[in-house]
């Protein structure tokens, strides 16, 4: 199997080298790909460098499947050009809503893949991913009615840059420096920041109308969803807090026991100091981690519950790799 990376050198492009080697993908030839602007540099892969090679004229019948993580504009422009000749699996939001593109998350929706139109598949939102692999087992048992989603996102959601930012806002303001954002609305340092990404209709931003979207798309179109999305000021993992209306009548320990059972998740609930799990737990970790379940007593068959997942892991290059481990095995 020969695998190109579109982006290789971003954060996700890098997590996906990783994840590859981690689990010991089927890879004879691994081709690295990025702008000019980083052609020529070199990344390591089962112990050997590899160089990256420029985007604008490399050549994609050299691979098998082809991961694009390089952003939108980029995706949709090379990405008709690699499915020519490869399987795409594409981490941008460009063609996440195409109906003849199926939007995978395997352990939810991996039937999709045996209704591939473009030789295009997307891979969903990171803030979604965790999601759906959440409400998945519990919508086999309780049928969803409704959910509400308030996240708490990290800084790597938006890319190194905001990173590097979160860094140097937090050295300037313990020094009680002046802040001037770059990558953000407003100071990221010690706050928290309801905007991520652009603003679209009824006051809604664009992460919200994608999270909404796209798990309507992958699990349940007739599911109600309302989300608000908020950047916090933390580098790695994203947490999302969730209100879940149910049709059925549910018991905490079923939705304990399906949780736990359901691929992909790993319930840590204690009911005591620290019984939980927080971001920076949860890097580095290819779970989605559900804690503070409880009954909702002010609404009818409903719980209340806490996950967080490594964005770049499960939100991204790992639910990526696993889409190519489900296609593979479906074709």
């Amino acid at each position: 199997m020969n695998i190109t990376i579109v982006g290789a050198t971003g954060n996700v492009g890098r997590k996906i080298i990783e994840v590859l080697e981690n689990k010991n993908f089927p890879t004879d030839n691994l081709y690295l790909v990025a702008s000019s602007k980083s052609a020529g540099s070199k990344l390591k892969f089962k112990g050997k460098e590899i160089k990256v090679e420029n985007l604008e004229t490399f050549d994609f019948s050299k691979g098998n499947i082809t991961f694009f993580s390089a952003g939108g504009k980029i995706s949709e422009k090379y990405a008709p050009l690699a499915a020519k000749h490869s399987t795409v699996i594409d981490n941008s939001s460009h063609f996440r809503m195409d109906p003849d593109v199926p939007l995978i998350v395997p352990q939810v929706n991996s039937n999709d893949l045996k209704n591939i139109k473009k030789n295009i598949i997307a891979n969903p939102n990171c803030s979604t991913s965790q999601l759906v692999i959440v409400l998945k087992p519990l919508h086999d048992l309780f049928r969803i009615k409704r959910v509400v989603i308030s996240t708490y996102q990290s800084t790597s959601g938006a890319g190194k840059a905001p990173m590097d930012e979160l860094i140097e806002q937090t050295k300037l303001s313990l020094e009680n420096k002046k802040i001037n954002s770059k990558n953000f609305t407003k100071q990221i340092a010690f706050n928290a920041i309801p905007h991520i990404d652009v603003f679209v209709d009824e006051g809604y931003t664009k992460e919200e109308v994608k999270m909404v979207d796209e798990t309507k798309k992958i699990l349940d179109n007739k599911i109600e969803l309302t989300a608000t999305c908020v950047r916090i000021p933390v580098m790695v993992s994203h947490a999302e807090s969730l209100n879940i209306e149910f049709e059925k009548q549910f018991t905490l320990e079923k939705i304990r026991e399906a949780l736990d059972n359901a691929d992909g998740c790993k319930v840590i609930d204690e009911r005591k100091d620290g019984g939980y799990i927080t971001p920076i737990e949860a890097e580095g970790k290819n779970e989605t981690f559900i804690s503070r379940i409880r009954k909702d007593n002010s609404n009818k068959n409903t719980v209340n519950l806490w996950c967080v997942s490594d964005n770049l892991l499960r939100g991204a290059a790992l639910n990526a790799v696993e889409i190519a481990e489900a296609f593979c095995k479906n074709n």
